[in-house]
């Protein structure tokens, strides 16, 4: 057996002395140097993310062997054997981080990136258009950042890094649940959090959205305490009671021109209600700072 080549970069044996290190570019740029056909080799310390946007894309994974067309994610842990082998109309990009980007993470756990790259993943990303435009807009953020050394380069590189993998980290637990769940469950319970954000204001009661969903409420609220831990009313009335959070923090309207925006006719019983999901009278909370309770996130 031939010994399994480590890189850099594919081609690249410097070593990466930047303890921040963060590497963008297009699958182009590198596949077109070897004819779209990258070999067999593993990267020491570094993680890598593969984001085919067009194209195809046949992967070796250690032993096993992947198909994949774009748009459609691979994420690849430092001691996996992976090799590629492109379309030429392939496009997309690389992103190469070290692994203090995915341990050691301001503000998270250590392990918190660590479901991406546990085993290689592939996320399905034509489904989720909505995730691909903002995935696209952070990795050309990236690409420019890269290109020219401003001033707080590593650290716009590190917080884009983390940003994209944050996303991908979203999409992943999104998938799991849809596949404990069913993924019919998991798409009507996505359906009533989008319509909760469109109607909390106008505060629907339960009915309301079950009927806009063409399930009973009965069957709704089953749904929510399956995967949310909450009935449908309390995860509407958490989401009223976050934007009143957000309101007394950020907007200097007074009490009662608040709840009328929230659609309140009794400033009263307003306060009533945000004091018991909070504890606090709204100008209490306003006294107290900006930080919402965490029950109040919906």
């Amino acid at each position: 057996m031939h010994e399994i080549p480590q890189f850099a970069l594919y081609g690249e044996h410097g070593p990466v002395d930047n303890a921040e290190f963060v590497h963008i570019e297009t699958i182009e740029k590198r596949s077109r140097q070897h004819d779209w056909h990258i070999g067999r080799h593993t990267h020491p310390g570094l993680f890598q993310v593969l984001f085919l946007m067009a194209g195809h894309v046949r992967a070796s994974m250690d032993d096993e062997t992947w198909d994949r067309e774009g748009p459609t994610v691979l994420t690849i842990h430092p001691a996996v054997v992976h090799g590629f082998e492109f379309s030429e109309e392939a496009q997309g990009y690389v992103l190469t981080v070290d692994q203090n980007i995915v341990f050691l993470s301001a503000g998270l756990q250590a392990d918190t990136f660590a479901p991406l790259f546990i085993q290689p993943l592939a996320i399905d990303l034509a489904g989720v258009p909505d995730l691909r435009v903002r995935l696209e807009v952070l990795l050309r953020q990236l690409i420019a950042e890269s290109a020219w050394n401003h001033y707080g380069h590593t650290l716009m590189l590190d917080w884009l890094a983390r940003a994209v993998l944050m996303l991908l980290l979203r999409a992943h637990a999104a998938g799991r649940v849809a596949g404990q769940s069913g993924r019919q469950d998991f798409e009507l319970f996505s359906r009533f959090r989008a319509l909760v954000e469109g109607h909390f204001r106008d505060q629907w009661q339960v009915a309301r959205y079950a009927d806009a969903l063409h399930v009973t409420p009965s069957r709704l609220n089953r749904l929510c305490l399956k995967l949310n831990g909450k009935s449908a009313f309390d995860m509407a009335q958490d989401r009223l009671v976050l934007e009143a959070c957000r309101k007394l923090t950020y907007v200097p309207s007074g009490v009662a021109s608040i709840a009328y925006e929230l659609g309140f006719q009794d400033p009263a019983y307003f306060s009533r209600l945000f004091k018991k999901h909070t504890g606090m009278t709204p100008k209490e909370f306003r006294l107290r700072g900006p930080q919402p309770p965490a029950d109040a996130a919906a």
